[in-house]
């Protein structure tokens, strides 16, 4: 494990940290995938006649929205594209139902939580480890009110 490079998320987000989203709009989360963000990270280590290889892949992210909820996502996600236009994320969004004015910074502070697996063997013996590794934003989301 050592020999390994575990990070948390390298964090996408509509909308992105420093932009504005809107309430009840979809966010859409996602990592971009390398095998220090989402695996699958290989490594060796020997002593002597005995080489033990460990293979660590995260298994899922919870995402804490900073407005006490959670998403929990068995994938990597699915970048944000304009062409999606209105629609919900395939496999891991969620939608404000209120604006982060509410919140003491005026943001909500993101975090996604990595669970890494890690399956070793060698000298004859095998077994799993789990590691959390975690990242964080900042996001803004705004309210729209519509007047008639």
């Amino acid at each position: 494990m050592d020999r390994m490079r575990l990070s948390g998320p390298d964090i996408g987000i509509t909308p992105k940290p420093g932009g504005r989203g809107v309430v009840g709009m979809p966010v859409y989360m996602w990592t971009r995938k390398s095998a220090e963000t989402y695996g699958p990270n290989t490594a060796s280590a020997s002593a002597g006649a005995v080489t033990v290889t460990a293979t660590a892949r995260v298994t899922q992210i919870v995402w804490n929205m900073g407005d006490g909820n959670s998403v929990t996502c068995t994938t990597a996600g699915t970048p944000y594209e304009a062409s999606f236009g209105k629609a919900p994320s395939p496999d891991c969004g969620y939608r404000y139902s209120q604006p982060s004015t509410s919140q003491p910074a005026g943001t909500y502070h993101v975090t996604a939580t990595s669970t890494w697996t890690v399956d070793w063997n060698g000298g004859g013996q095998s077994g799993q480890l789990t590691e959390t590794r975690d990242s964080a934003v900042d996001i803004n989301v705004g309210e729209v009110q519509v007047l008639n």
